[in-house]
C-alpha cells in the first residue's frame, strides 16, 4: 500500500506502507484534518517533532515536508522498521530524522536529554501502554516547555481515554478521537 504526503515541499510524494497487522495507518482524511488544526496552533518551521509509534512514518514525514528541523521516529518491529528507513532514504530527509527501534515504553521511560515542540503518538487502536507512554513523556519531561502531544486513539476506547487522559477529545473523525496534551493545561 502507498500513502501521499498532503502538503509542503513533498506534496504528492508516496510513501510505502508495509501490509500488517501490526500497523493501522492514519487515513488521508484524518491526517488532512489533523495537520490543518496544527497549522493553526504551530509554526513547522524548525520544530523538533517526536512521532512514536512511527509506523510508515507518515505523521512525521508530514512534519518533515511542512518544515520542521527534525523528527526522532519510535518503531519496534523491524518490518516495519526497515519500511520507515526506505521511506525516509526516498524523501532524503536522512540527516534530519532518527528512528530508535525500540518499544515506546521503553524510549519514554528514561530522557536522553531529548525535548519536542510536537510529540505524536498513533499507537494501534487497542494498545493500552499509551497510558504510561504518556505519563512517561511527561514524567520525564520529553515535552518543550510550549509544546504539545496530539495522540490518536479509536473512538471505542473514549472513556477509558478520558478517565486515562484527563481531557476530552479535541476531534472526532469518523472512529478517530484526537487528544491534545500541553503543559500550560
Amino acid at each position: 500500500m502507498r500513502m501521499r504526503i498532503i502538503s509542503g515541499e513533498f506534496k504528492g510524494r508516496l510513501i510505502n506502507v508495509p501490509q500488517s497487522k501490526l500497523i493501522r495507518p492514519t487515513t488521508d482524511r484524518v491526517r488532512e484534518t489533523l495537520f490543518n488544526l496544527l497549522n493553526n496552533i504551530i509554526n513547522f518551521e524548525g520544530i523538533k517533532v517526536l512521532d512514536i509509534y512511527a509506523g510508515s512514518g507518515s505523521l512525521g514525514l508530514e512534519c518533515l515536508s511542512r518544515g520542521a528541523g527534525s523528527v526522532d521516529f519510535v518503531e519496534k518491529n523491524f518490518v516495519i522498521y526497515k519500511n520507515l528507513e526506505e521511506n525516509i532514504k526516498a524523501l532524503q530527509v536522512e540527516d534530519s530524522s532518527s528512528i530508535f527501534k525500540t518499544e515506546a515504553v521503553t524510549f519514554s521511560s528514561a530522557n536522553r536529554g531529548l525535548q519536542y515542540d510536537l510529540i505524536l503518538a498513533d499507537p494501534p487502536f487497542f494498545k493500552d501502554d499509551i497510558y504510561t507512554v504518556i505519563k512517561n513523556i511527561l514524567v520525564n519531561k520529553f515535552l518543550a516547555t510550549e509544546g504539545i502531544i496530539i495522540i490518536e486513539r479509536s473512538k471505542q476506547t473514549k472513556e477509558e481515554d478520558i478517565l486515562n487522559f484527563g481531557i476530552e477529545p479535541f476531534k472526532i473523525i469518523g472512529d478517530t478521537c484526537l487528544y491534545k496534551i500541553n503543559k500550560l493545561q
